[in-house]
């Protein structure tokens, strides 16, 4: 009679087991197109209860999701589409309140901005990053921290301007233009606030081969004829050429001191009307000794005349935001509609010992747990961490052609174990008769 019924009570089991094997199955093959899914699996062990001729046997079965394993990437035409390449997780977050201790995990890269700004993925879940300085260095002082992260929110973005730090001019002094003879340029200046300025520059030849350089103060761009908006110094430079037509000196004197230049000049602008911080700019005339700047030759009108390749400086206006890309270090950049592009935050990655170890929440997202270990942040590349690739997610981990092998398998067992069932009860049918 025992023996019967431990026979019965192992076939039991097996149904049991096969059938969650079967509903793993099932959840793969539903899940094979689901972003960052990691296939369920079931794993089975011997049951063995009593001893000697009071032994009887079955399965014990549990229930794992393979998070370690990671699947295959794929390019998208979605700029903030994010996949990581090799181990880590995107530390996320389902609700902008939480704190550190309630933030999750998940490998699932589908962000996009929302209708407040904020990079989400596509079951909810809000990105974290480290805010960064404008060289996209993280501010935080303990970027291993994850009380450093926060929601990514583009729309703190307002806009942005820069202010100019750099000219760079190439232009021709005509060498056949008489003692006293002069010429003007001008050079587009913008202050930290955006304003566009103009400083006019005045070229005069005092001597054979020597110039002078005027800078007027500056005006603004939209209103020349206004007043200084500005005051600029050093405002007068003492140039001299080879008789190559190369750049051989730029000297300028401030309260009776004379600088030698062999660096570019640097100008300063104070006192802006517009309230902005005062400026700083390298006045970039060229190479001493060489032609890639400032030269002097014949000019090549009837008239002598300054021969301006490009006047270029490295300032920009105000703009709005206009588009938001995240690159291969994980470094999400804001662009703005005057081409300037600024650093805001960058994406960490977590680290776990035992990543299979992780609570699962819902979907593609896990909590942390003992099983688990401790987590590590890192940067993109840093340790274990692996790199991101941007315009990209992680594919299901499902393989169909594995997960309808496995089903057949489990199919198969469970029938047998339907089958030892359905002996069984003849057995015991066989045997009330018996007593009857």
């Amino acid at each position: 009679m025992s023996s019967i019924s431990s026979a019965l009570n192992a076939a039991v089991s097996g149904l049991q087991a096969e059938g969650a094997a079967i509903t793993a199955v099932s959840e793969n093959i539903a899940n094979a197109n689901t972003t960052a899914y990691k296939t369920a699996s079931v794993n089975f062990q011997e049951l063995v209860t009593g001893s000697g001729i009071n032994a009887s046997g079955g399965v014990l079965y549990s229930n794992t999701s393979n998070v370690g394993v990671a699947g295959q990437i794929t390019s998208t035409a979605t700029d903030t589409n994010i996949a990581i390449n090799g181990q880590g997780f995107f530390v996320v977050s389902g609700n902008l309140t939480n704190k550190p201790s309630a933030y999750t995990y998940s490998r699932n890269g589908t962000f996009s901005t929302d209708k407040s700004g904020y990079l989400v993925n596509n079951e909810g879940f809000y990105l974290l990053g480290q805010a960064t300085n404008s060289a996209g260095a993280v501010t935080a002082a303990n970027q291993n921290d994850i009380n450093s992260l926060a929601p990514i929110n583009v729309n703190a973005i307002k806009g942005a301007a820069k202010p100019t730090a750099n000219i760079t001019e190439k232009i021709n002094l005509p060498a056949d233009a008489t003692t006293s003879g002069s010429f003007q340029s001008s050079a587009e200046v913008f202050d930290s606030l955006g304003v566009s300025n103009t400083v006019v520059q005045t070229w005069t030849k005092t001597a054979s081969n020597a110039w002078t350089l005027s800078l007027a103060n500056p005006v603004l761009t939209s209103n020349s004829s206004g007043s200084a908006t500005g005051t600029i110094a050093p405002n007068n430079f003492q140039i001299v050429f080879n008789g190559d037509g190369s750049l051989q000196s730029i000297k300028s004197t401030t309260a009776g001191v004379t600088t030698n230049w062999t660096t570019p000049p640097v100008v300063a602008i104070t006192g802006w009307t517009t309230g902005a911080n005062a400026s700083s700019i390298a006045l970039d005339l060229g190479t001493i000794g060489a032609t890639d700047g400032l030269t002097q030759f014949s000019s090549n009108t009837s008239t002598p005349a300054l021969t301006i390749s490009s006047v270029t400086g490295d300032g920009l206006r105000f703009g709005n935001l206009s588009s938001l890309s995240i690159d291969d270090s994980g470094l999400v950049t804001a662009g703005f509609d005057n081409g300037l592009k600024q650093p805001i935050d960058q994406i960490p990655i977590a680290t776990f010992p035992n990543p299979d170890g992780l609570t699962h929440i819902s979907g593609s997202v896990y909590a942390i747990s003992s099983n688990a270990g401790n987590y590590v942040l890192q940067q993109p590349n840093q340790g274990s961490a692996g790199s991101i690739v941007a315009s990209a997610v992680e594919e299901s981990t499902t393989d169909t052609s594995t997960e309808f092998n496995k089903l057949i398998v489990a199919q198969q067992a469970y029938s047998a174990a339907a089958q030892i069932i359905s002996t069984v009860k003849s057995l015991y049918d066989t045997l009330q008769q018996a007593v009857r």
